[in-house]
């Protein structure tokens, strides 16, 4: 460990030696959602306050035990173990943003919608997430609410083989259009920020090949050490606040609720794509 009383997070006063620490509990939760993914983190060499970077292509010198994976012309590291996840802390990679297909082939893991506010601490921002979880169990699926450790919270659902990425776009975006229609001062399906007009955005379209989104459980660079952390429908339906979710807090939360992802069953979107395929209206055709 290089510097280990660097300050990473100034504001809870987190220090490097206090981050691996975090790292080491965080990562029987963390890893699942990393391993065999392609990996993208953001380094903040100087901690929360500084300049930082993304980095997709695995940094030279690195040790034995970190195996890599080429993929279109990037060698991305495997982050598939406790070791390697310490090594990459050691760097200041503060954040863990896996893509949503594996190396193994190109199907997505799950399917994610972006309740995306147009800013932090809209007030609104669970009522919405509730409003797409409502949607989604009338389509006959369970979701799982997330926070995304910054402004936003992502609404996810685990899927079985079969599903591609053309098939949660047209299932995305008959989702995000029904839902914008219904609560027209709430949502929006418009991306440009001078459109939206203070309304929530509902992302569906992020969710696609060689893309990535904030893993489970990775701590955000944000001043209070968020961590993206799942929800229940209850938390999200009482109002609870996504600064609650920290790395100060999560060992806490995980003893008392585990995985709530992790317990959750995957799915197919088939049944809903040939609801869809019958009405071509629904899909904007």
């Amino acid at each position: 460990m290089s510097r280990p009383d660097k300050l990473l997070w100034p504001e809870p006063g987190i220090t490097k030696l206090i981050y691996l620490q975090k790292l080491t509990a965080l990562s029987p939760y963390l890893l699942p959602y990393c391993r065999d993914r392609h990996l993208t983190t953001r380094r903040f060499p100087h901690g929360v306050q500084g300049k930082f970077f993304y980095q997709k292509n695995a940094p030279g010198g690195r040790p034995d035990y970190v195996r890599t994976h080429l993929y279109e012309g990037v060698e991305y590291v495997t982050l598939d173990s406790l070791p390697v996840l310490l090594w990459l802390g050691n760097l200041a990679a503060l954040e863990f943003h896996p893509s949503f297909e594996t190396v193994h082939g190109e199907e997505p893991q799950e399917w994610v919608i972006d309740v995306d506010p147009e800013r932090e601490g809209d007030p609104r921002l669970m009522e919405a997430a509730a409003r797409v979880g409502e949607a989604l169990e009338g389509m006959g699926l369970r979701s799982v609410p997330k926070t995304s450790g910054a402004s936003g919270v992502q609404v996810v659902i685990p899927l079985t083989e079969g599903n591609t990425f053309e098939d949660l776009h047209r299932v995305g975006g008959f989702l995000a259009r029904f839902l914008a229609e219904k609560f027209r001062t709430l949502f929006t399906v418009e991306r440009l920020l001078k459109e939206r007009e203070g309304r929530i955005y509902l992302d569906y379209v992020q969710v696609a090949a060689g893309k990535s989104m904030a893993a489970p459980y990775t701590p955000r660079a944000t001043p209070e050490a968020t961590v993206s952390t799942p929800l229940t429908w209850d938390e999200v339906k009482t109002g609870v606040s996504p600064k609650a979710f920290h790395l100060l807090s999560i060992e806490k939360r995980l003893s008392e609720k585990g995985d709530l992802l992790a317990q959750a069953e995957r799915q197919s979107l088939a049944p809903i794509l040939e609801f869809l395929e019958k009405r071509p209206a629904a899909l904007g055709r």
